[in-house]
């Protein structure tokens, strides 16, 4: 990696940590950041603010992987808003929608760009 790259993203954990079809809380520079793993034969992983602003609690990373249509999502465990995956927008309502990060995984290890 280049001096830039190793600057812009973050080790979260290692991929075999993650559960497939669940969430992970990680710290990423001061932000607490929801990580998935989605099952199947590529590791689909997706990263968005962990924090609900539906229920003003730090919980996305708990909640359930599905999807609405075509779109990944995950429902907040509270008020069970969904929040979609790739883009972090929220179905229900859109003007709280959360963050979305770029993830990947080098050398076993899943790396978020924040």
């Amino acid at each position: 990696m280049n001096d830039r790259i190793e600057q812009d993203w973050t080790a979260v954990c290692e991929l075999d940590d993650i559960v497939p079809d669940t969430g992970v809380c990680a710290l990423v520079k001061g932000t607490q950041v929801a990580v998935f793993h989605l099952a199947g034969e590529d590791a689909d992983l997706y990263a968005i603010d962990n924090y609900d602003p539906h229920s003003q609690a730090a919980v996305l990373s708990r909640g359930i992987v599905g999807s609405v249509g075509e779109r990944i999502v995950v429902a907040s465990p509270i008020y069970k808003q969904h929040f979609d995956l790739r883009t972090g927008e929220c179905l229900e309502a859109p003007e709280l929608s959360v963050s979305a990060y770029r993830v990947k995984v080098a050398g076993g290890k899943v790396w978020v760009a924040a």
